[in-house]
């Protein structure tokens, strides 16, 4: 009797703490970058990114993912598992309904709902997604680092001076001797500190601390890298020299900084997955990786499809290794899967609902497909998707209502794209694609000026310049490195 009493607390403890339970979550969001910079996309002018190449290799890699075309949508699309329709963050100066200030309270933070289930929580990095903070309780982070700005760390105990570096008068450094405040204190940086660094050891230590207290984990982090800053990129400890970041390089220069920092955090990324191995957690350890919009100037803020393509690459724990796939993915369904993945879908209200669904039973094999479309959007304009069609620029307010279709077949980024123009009567396939895209943007409204937050002061000055001849071209075209398709039609 002893004996089999033995047997069973020994096989409920491999189950609490080894292959059986529910994962560990490591979860990467890299700032301001498009897929093409990373190595598995198979694409031209990518970084040197073993590491991540490796996730995408062994785990699976998303061709085509959507987020938002800029950082605070994304971040609370992808806390939130819901679209702008519903959050009201459409643009970082685009908060409909008080959203800025309370978005996690009408919506659910993945990160409250893993901690009520009985997972540790930490982020760490660049927030930037509301006024509400990490460490409140309706997100319910039990640990940060993040890097912050002087009203950040003029509201500390004592208000603390910054004595690092800065990216202009107001912005702080997020690299070389940086400003990070760290469970409620500001960390007393040095000049040979790095903020990607600082963010990849506060990770591996909460890992580690989480592994000896035999508790589950989730683990955020939304790297301020490769982010450029407000003076230019800045040098990496790949590149040049210890805090050079105050000079304005000529393009080369700027393009070789931005592969260099990419190139640093594919460092730091096989530092973590390194850690994970070391201890003993790779069985029992899930990491997705992925990036908040596409790379500045070239797509960020755009109203096309490489505005809000990002990459996303699962690895780890009972991932079915598939390397690249063309099934769609978007950012609100990773709040589901991190919920499916800790089994706390009973810590949900019954009627709450995600605009996305979980990828579990796709990344683990049980089924072979995802969704059938996926959606992005910025401001006014929204991108809908489908494995062989694609509409972009859907925005009444810079006078696309309809928007341009694609037909795109099995091609993906921007290559042998076929413009779709006129009445569609004559082609079966065509008619249907474009039904199936009216009866999606049916659920989802597009943003009109009509809008009572384009009355406000904010509104009019943001509808004001969004409007301007120049401000539109932008918005509706790809950037001149980036034009493979026809983008002439225009109703």
């Amino acid at each position: 009797m002893k004996l089999l009493l033995s047997l069973i607390l020994m096989c409920l403890s491999l189950y609490s703490h080894g292959q059986g339970s529910r994962p560990n979550i490591i979860l990467i969001m890299a700032d301001d970058v498009s897929p093409d910079l990373f190595g598995a996309y198979g694409l031209k002018g990518a970084a040197k990114t073993p590491n991540i190449d490796m996730l995408a290799n062994e785990g699976v890699m998303f061709k085509t993912a959507y987020a938002s075309a800029m950082c605070g949508p994304s971040r609370v699309e992808i806390m939130t598992g819901r679209y702008a329709n519903t959050t009201g963050a459409y643009h970082n100066s685009i908060w409909l309904d008080g959203a800025r200030k309370d978005v996690y309270t009408e919506n659910i933070a993945f990160s409250k709902v893993l901690k009520e289930s009985g997972y540790a929580t930490a982020i760490t990095g660049k927030w930037h997604a509301g006024v509400q903070m990490p460490h409140e309780s309706v997100l319910a982070f039990d640990e940060y680092s993040l890097w912050e700005g002087l009203k950040e760390i003029k509201a500390l105990p004592g208000s603390p001076k910054f004595t690092g570096l800065f990216e202009n008068k107001k912005t702080t450094s997020r690299y070389w001797h940086p400003a990070y405040i760290e469970n409620g204190k500001l960390l007393d940086t040095k000049p040979s500190d790095y903020g990607p660094r600082i963010e990849a050891d506060f990770i591996m230590d909460f890992m580690e601390r989480q592994v000896k207290a035999k508790k589950p984990f989730l683990a955020y982090w939304p790297t301020v890298a490769p982010h450029g800053t407000r003076k230019g990129y800045p040098t990496t400890p790949l590149r040049g020299k210890q805090g050079e970041m105050d000079k304005a390089p000529n393009a080369a220069e700027s393009r070789a900084r931005f592969v260099a920092l990419n190139e640093y955090l594919d460092m730091l990324v096989g530092d973590v997955v390194t850690k994970v191995k070391d201890l003993g957690i790779a069985d029992n350890t899930a990491i997705i990786f992925v990036s908040d919009n596409g790379t500045a100037v070239t797509a960020k803020t755009r109203g096309v499809e490489r505005g809000p393509q990002v990459a996303h690459i699962v690895w780890g724990a009972g991932i079915k290794k598939r390397g690249a796939t063309d099934e769609l993915t978007d950012f609100s369904d990773i709040a589901p899967t991190l919920i499916d993945w800790a089994n706390a879908e009973d810590k949900l209200p019954k009627d709450y609902k995600f605009d996305g669904v979980s990828l579990v039973p796709f990344l683990t094999g049980e089924t072979d497909a995802h969704r059938e479309w996926i959606y992005g959007y910025i401001s006014g304009s929204q991108i809908v998707r489908t494995k062989n069609y694609l509409l972009e620029v859907v925005n009444p307010m810079l006078g696309m209502p309809k928007g341009r279709m694609y037909f795109t077949g099995d091609n993906r980024f921007g290559e042998g794209y076929q413009l779709i123009k006129g009445d569609m009567s004559g082609d079966k396939e065509h008619a249907k694609a474009r039904k199936q895209f009216d009866d999606i943007l049916a659920q989802y409204p597009p943003l009109t000026a009509d809008h009572p937050y384009f009355s406000k002061k904010r509104g009019k000055k943001f509808l004001q310049d969004y409007t301007s001849k120049k401000s539109k071209a932008k918005h509706l075209h790809n950037h001149r490195d980036y034009k493979t398709y026809d983008e002439t039609y225009i109703e």
